[in-house]
Order: structure tokens, then C-alpha cells, then sequence
């Protein structure tokens, strides 16, 4: 099974995704195309950040600001990906049509993973080394961007994990760390080089920053705006991002 047909059967699951992909390849607005499908702007933005994150290439290539609240248009892999779901659509109907019991179905349904963590990254297994009761699984981001987790041997085995292996990478929001490039890094911690593209500020609590990525994946934090301002960090800015190895949490297709 390609990873193609992985993510089609990921974005089934929530078909408001795949109407926000026909939208954006109709209306060319990520606010049009938002309220076509019945989004809000930010949970559009963030169905748009999880599906890129999850694609091994971007699906939407995308423009901040401007008129209409941002331009947007499908890469070619969302162009395909858009076209798969239809033939998809097509089995799945046959499928229904031929299932005996819905409590089947039911059981199905229970087991599509849904998370509460913002950050999904997909990647691959690059090495698995052991520390302990642990393994240290290094994980290759697209564009060869690297990563690691610490997970338990029994989670290792559960998840038949190996090098080649594809997952997802599964990071809270809270536990990403932003500092300014000049400010020293721990060497203990993972690194991702990005640059800050929104900030969306709340009144009582802290802010919502989106953070692209070099292989146009994309990061979301939490963080006090007054610690922001005092590093300088604004839209636009470079950025550093730091999380530990056992704060990453790993799934793979069942």
C-alpha cells in the first residue's frame, strides 16, 4: 500500500478535508474556500497543516495575507491525492454494500486513530538503537530533515518498527520550546531550523505560533507573547525549535 493510499484513507475519515481540497482547487482562496466547506479560516489553516505534514510533498501550496485572507492552489501530489479519493469513494461504496454486520463496521470506525496532538510529521525509520530498557529510534523527516524518539523496547516490537519503516511523528503543541537562532542550543534536545509564520494571540492564555519548515512541513507552538517579544520573535523571523526525544510520540498504520 502506497503512502498515497495511506493518507486518502486517513483524509476519508474526515471528509471535510477532502471538500476544503475541492474548494481550494476551485476557488484559489483559503477563506473561500474555507466557508464553502464549512470550515472556519484557522481550522481550515489547520487541516491544511496536518495533511501537508503527513504528505510526503506538500498537497497545498500556500500564500499569507493578501486579498481574500491568503492565496491557495494543490500541488500536483494534491491534484492526484484528490483524484485517488474519488476511486476510493467508489470501492468504499462497494465495500458498505457488502458488509453483513455494522458492528463491524462499528469496530472499524473505534479503531482510526484520532489524537489530540497537534503536530503529526510523517517520516521513516532511519535506525533503532538501544539504550537501556529504551530504544533511540532516529526518524528521517522529508527532506532528510532527522529526529529522534525514545520509546520502549516493547513499544519498538508492538509497533514493528525497523529502518525503512514509515510513521508519524506525534509532538504537543506545549512541548515545543522557541529560542532565536543566537541562543544556545541543548545539544540533549531535538532541533528544527524554521521560521515563524503566524502568531495568533489569545486574550487569556498563551499564543498559537505556526512554524514552516524547510520540507514544507509545519510546526504549531504554544508560547507567552511577552517571551516572544523579549527574543525578538515576530512573524517572519527565524526560528529554533527544541523538543525532547521522549516527547515524541510514534503511530503507525494498523
Amino acid at each position: 500500500m502506497t503512502d498515497l493510499t495511506l493518507l486518502a484513507q486517513h483524509v476519508t475519515r474526515r471528509p471535510q478535508r477532502i471538500a476544503l481540497l475541492e474548494q481550494i482547487a476551485e476557488q484559489g482562496s483559503i477563506t473561500r474556500a474555507a466557508k464553502a466547506a464549512g470550515l472556519s479560516y484557522k481550522a481550515a489553516w489547520d487541516a491544511i497543516d496536518e495533511l501537508n505534514n503527513l504528505a510526503e510533498q506538500p498537497l497545498v501550496a500556500r500564500s499569507v495575507g493578501g486579498k481574500g485572507g491568503g492565496g491557495a492552489r494543490l500541488t500536483t501530489a494534491g491534484e492526484r491525492l484528490l483524484s485517488l479519493y474519488g476511486r476510493l469513494q467508489a470501492i468504499q461504496a462497494q465495500v458498505l454494500q457488502a458488509a453483513e454486520d455494522d458492528a463491524d463496521l462499528q469496530l472499524l470506525g473505534r479503531l482510526m486513530l484520532r489524537t489530540s496532538a497537534r503536530n503529526q510529521l510523517s517520516g521513516k525509520v532511519r535506525s533503532i538503537t538501544a539504550q537501556g530498557c529504551n530504544d533511540l529510534v532516529e526518524i528521517e523527516l522529508p527532506g532528510g530533515m532527522p529526529i529522534r524518539a525514545q520509546i520502549t523496547r516493547g513499544s519498538t516490537q508492538r509497533l514493528q518498527l525497523q529502518p525503512g519503516s514509515s510513521l508519524v511523528a506525534l509532538i504537543k503543541a506545549g512541548w515545543l520550546q522557541l529560542s532565536a537562532p543566537a541562543q544556545p542550543a541543548d545539544p540533549r534536545l531535538n532541533l528544527l531550523p524554521g521560521r515563524i509564520e503566524q502568531i495568533l494571540g489569545e486574550a487569556d492564555g498563551p499564543s498559537e505560533v505556526r512554524i514552516a519548515l524547510a520540507n514544507g512541513q509545519t510546526l504549531c507552538a504554544l508560547a507567552e507573547v511577552v517571551d516572544l517579544e523579549a527574543q525578538g520573535l515576530r512573524v517572519g523571523s527565524m526560528v529554533r525549535v527544541q523538543f525532547a526525544a521522549s516527547q515524541v510520540l510514534l503511530g503507525t498504520q494498523i
